[in-house]
């Protein structure tokens, strides 16, 4: 029982850090944060769990070569080089334009939800796959006992707790920290943002075409 509990806070703890590093998923949920607040952080955080649950349990039954397959990752790709180009673009749009926030609610409107957002910023990035796939056969391989597949399902699932606790932890020091920070601070990070994600889209966009070129 100890060791268990000792591996549960262990894939926690993994979660808790591989969540934190800064990509587009964490881009997004800053820029909502601090535009609408807990709400709308954490739903896009929400969403983009829900993408990655997704992966595991395609990956859990089997589905692995499919996601890897080079069209899959080509659509995959491209799709998700548009998402983050447009939301970079809009975030730029934002960070010029002093009424920030119309532009944002239009923005919204248009992709339905912060938590859509979420789940189509990881649905489509391929490193999602990559990185599950990877988690999930280094679980497998470090169990002795049989059933090593559901243990390392399990085992991804306290991964995901670790991430979640990531996103409420931002969410919350967005809703805190939104108290210090002025329109035009705010507009600053829309601009950052934004710079970022079209440049997470521009780097996924170069990677798509050399798989193309491959």
């Amino acid at each position: 029982m100890d060791l268990e509990k000792y591996t549960l806070v262990q894939n926690i703890l993994l979660g808790l850090t591989l969540a934190a590093p800064i990509g587009p998923v964490n881009v997004e949920i800053i820029k909502r944060g601090m535009n609408s607040g807990f709400k709308q952080a954490l739903l896009t955080g929400a969403g983009a769990m829900s993408a990655d649950a997704t992966y595991l349990t395609l990956i859990f039954f089997g589905l692995t070569a499919f996601l890897n397959h080079p069209t899959m990752k080509i659509i995959l790709g491209m799709a998700g080089s548009v998402i983050l180009i447009y939301l970079g673009a809009a975030s730029i749009r934002e960070g010029f334009n002093s009424r920030s926030a119309g532009t944002y609610q239009q923005t919204k409107r248009i992709l339905k939800n912060s938590y859509v957002t979420g789940f189509m910023l990881a649905i489509s990035s391929p490193m999602t796959i990559v990185w599950w796939t990877g988690v999930f056969g280094a679980l497998v391989a470090s169990q002795a006992h049989p059933q090593t597949g559901l243990s390392a399902f399990l085992s991804c699932l306290s991964i995901l707790l670790g991430c979640f606790l990531w996103v409420f932890f931002l969410a919350a020091l967005l809703h805190w920290g939104k108290k210090f920070i002025n329109d035009r601070m705010t507009r600053v990070i829309s601009l950052v943002a934004g710079i970022f994600l079209t440049g997470f889209g521009i780097y996924f966009l170069i990677r798509t075409y050399w798989t193309i070129k491959m």
